[in-house]
């Protein structure tokens, strides 16, 4: 933990643009769908699966159009531990927009990202959920990246730790109803929680 608050203080002194993006995150698979998760369906499978992320950013576009969204081209590395099979690796990239709510002296955002992932082998998880709908699987699928989080510095009033972002995360993988590689049942979703820091 010390450690991380260090890499956290190290970026700011570093630079002051806030134009770069780290992010550390974690989770485990569910079985239940985008969807699901989206009315607040969570929960995990197995808890001896899990993710180990780390993305960079860089911003795009600051207030698109005037509004307060922030566009950022990201890329990522993930670590998935399996249990029944050699562990995976796995990249995505992608473009993720920031809508971002200030308020109470704080800053809140949500974020929508959009691109390609690739795995080495295919994940366990994705073989269970193929396996439940007989359908195919795929090392290359669509990748989702859905967000919400906080400042952490604002909330704790220390500049230091100004945009330093904690929050939830799902990582979605999927063929989009088929579109990809014929995969309409043999993604996966992640529910992560995470750190970010942009410098």
């Amino acid at each position: 933990m010390k450690l991380l608050l260090f890499l956290l203080l190290a970026l700011n002194l570093i630079a002051a643009d806030n134009k770069y993006s780290v992010r550390l995150a974690v989770g485990q698979p569910t079985l239940n769908s985008a969807a699901d998760i989206a009315v607040g369906n969570f929960g995990t499978t197995r808890s001896n699966l899990r993710a180990y992320n780390l993305d960079g950013g860089y911003l795009l576009v600051k207030n698109l159009f005037d509004w307060p969204i922030d566009l950022y081209l990201k890329g990522g590395l993930t670590y998935y531990e399996e249990s029944i099979q050699k562990d995976v690796y796995g990249a995505d990239i992608y473009i993720k927009a920031y809508y971002n709510i200030d308020f109470w002296k704080n800053r809140v955002r949500f974020g929508f990202g959009e691109g390609a992932s690739y795995t080495s082998r295919i994940l366990e998880i994705e073989q269970i959920d193929a396996n439940l709908h007989n359908d195919n699987n795929s090392h290359f699928l669509n990748y989702l990246d859905v967000s919400l989080d906080f400042d952490l510095g604002k909330l704790i009033r220390y500049k230091k730790l100004h945009e330093t972002y904690i929050g939830v995360l799902l990582k979605h993988r999927s063929g989009i109803f088929g579109t990809i590689n014929n995969v309409k049942h043999g993604g996966s979703n992640y529910e992560s929680v995470y750190i970010e820091k942009n410098f």
